[in-house]
């Protein structure tokens, strides 16, 4: 009986209040006479419908709808591109490196302008690179925590040799190869000094997460082999990201004094970095080790860590990525309690936001400028110089050591490894103005053609060395 009179109880009420609106609304007609006469007048001119498709033309027009459309297709043909690579035995992010190529001007914008022009407009072309930085210093985060400032601290002999060989001689030979390119194609603000480093750093750098997971999908990682060209490649990330840091900081200051300036408060925010804020947070994680104990206050102090570190290095002047990777370099030790921080992270920043990021630059990229024989001549050099320094410097670098011929030759096929990095590299020298349009697509080309190579290379090595072991176990027997 309690449960019909609270029904019909509820049903007067609600009655009672939809009466007393329907009442406030006539009332309210009386003073919209006007509006509705003008827009009676307005449906004499148009129909009702064509109004309708005329709001939805303005919708999709809106900021956060192109965004949204924008990072629907772009998920979608980077995840379809990398499934075609992991059929063909290559890392995903090859697949998304190539579909930003073909999302931007060098296919879709080509043969498809009017969908282009719609999908990505150039007023757009601001939210979508704001929004692929966010991922970017996600994922630099990630590549930080992936680093392990204690083993590069404790990295063998061997591993401290073949690292710096594979950092010193590209570099050397990038610095020579921008003597030859520097009339022609560095921009005109910029000196030779500025465009050398760069091209130095360029084709120094080694894509540290893709040869992890290389390393990983191969089953070396336990290995002699698998333990020295991840250490090599982290020492390599690790020396070139300061490099870089310390080029950005002299070209954003303009004069030698000012870089010094940026570079010592760079110097100061690292030791503040390493000696006060990685114990305070090696305190928290010791009472907090469990994943139970992982709340979200704790989550929060650890990613305004980050977001103050990235904030830091960009008002320095050393760009807020380098702050993203020392903010993850300096989390604490504990394998189990940096994994908790991946795990959070790496879905949205290389699933959701990262592939914006290989977009855009496709987007930057045009492959039309290298329209004759003689661009695509120099496209070739720029690669030829790049595995030179790095495939070569690093095996060789590797047999000085006493690694056999075979591992030494893995380990520069490994380290010949770009990918993502040497994109974020390329990407900040467009951004800074150091590289010319025809110098970044050729340099995008490298990127990829480089960390194409791996795969094949390491199983060409691996069928070479095995056939030489099985000529010799058939000459062991009729000898």
């Amino acid at each position: 009986m309690t449960k019909i009179k609270q029904s019909f109880s509820y049903l007067a009420i609600t009655g009672g209040l939809i009466a007393l609106m329907y009442w406030i609304i006539l009332l309210g007609a009386k003073l919209d006479q006007k509006t509705v006469a003008s827009t009676a007048d307005a449906n004499a001119v148009s129909s009702q419908w064509n109004n309708f498709l005329h709001g939805l033309a303005n919708n999709l027009h809106q900021p956060l709808a192109v965004l949204l459309a924008q990072i629907a297709t772009i998920i979608f043909v980077a995840r379809v591109f990398g499934w075609i690579c992991t059929k063909i035995k290559q890392p995903v992010v090859v697949g998304e490196m190539i579909a930003g190529i073909l999302l931007g001007p060098s296919f879709v914008g080509m043969h498809f302008p009017e969908f282009s022009a719609n999908l990505f407009p150039k007023a757009s072309l601001g939210n979508l690179q704001f929004v692929s930085q966010v991922g970017l210093i996600l994922f630099m985060y990630i590549v930080g925590m992936e680093i392990s400032l204690k083993t590069l601290k404790d990295k063998a002999y061997d591993a401290v040799i073949i690292s710096h060989a594979s950092i010193f001689i590209p570099f050397t030979l990038g610095v020579g190869l921008s003597y030859f390119l520097y009339a022609q194609f560095a921009p005109a603000n910029v000196s030779f000094s500025v465009f050398a480093l760069f091209s130095g750093v360029a084709m120094s750098i080694t894509a540290f997460p893709v040869l992890a997971r290389i390393v990983q999908e191969r089953g070396i990682n336990k290995t002699k082999l698998g333990t020295i060209s991840l250490t090599c490649a982290a020492a390599d990330d690790v020396t070139a990201w300061c490099i870089l840091a310390a080029l950005i900081a002299f070209v954003k200051a303009g004069t030698f004094i000012n870089g010094l300036f940026t570079v010592a408060m760079a110097i100061v925010y690292v030791a503040v970095m390493i000696k006060l804020v990685r114990p305070f947070l090696q305190r928290l994680s010791e009472k907090h080790s469990s994943a139970e104990s992982v709340t979200r206050p704790i989550i929060a102090i650890f990613f305004l860590v980050l977001v103050l570190s990235a904030y830091t290095a960009e008002i320095i002047g050393i760009h807020a990525l380098f702050g993203a990777f020392m903010a993850g370099a300096i989390m604490p030790e504990a394998e189990s309690f940096r994994k908790i921080f991946i795990d959070k992270v790496q879905d949205v920043a290389l699933v959701l936001l990262l592939p914006l990021f290989f977009v855009f630059t496709g987007l930057r990229t045009q492959i039309g400028l290298l329209n004759d024989p003689y661009m695509w001549q120099i496209t070739a050099l720029i690669i030829f110089v790049a595995v030179l320094g790095k495939f070569a410097g690093s095996a060789l670098a590797a047999k000085y050591v006493g690694q056999s011929w075979k591992d030494s030759l893995s380990i520069g096929a490994l380290m010949n490894t770009r990918g993502l990095m040497e994109l974020v590299v390329l990407n900040i020298g467009y951004d800074l103005g150091v590289l010319s349009a025809e110098i970044f697509a050729m340099m995008v080309i490298m990127a990829i053609v480089t960390t194409c190579m791996t795969g094949p290379a390491l199983d060409l090595i691996n069928k070479a060395f095995k056939n030489k072991a099985q000529e010799k176990s058939v000459v062991a027997q009729y000898s």
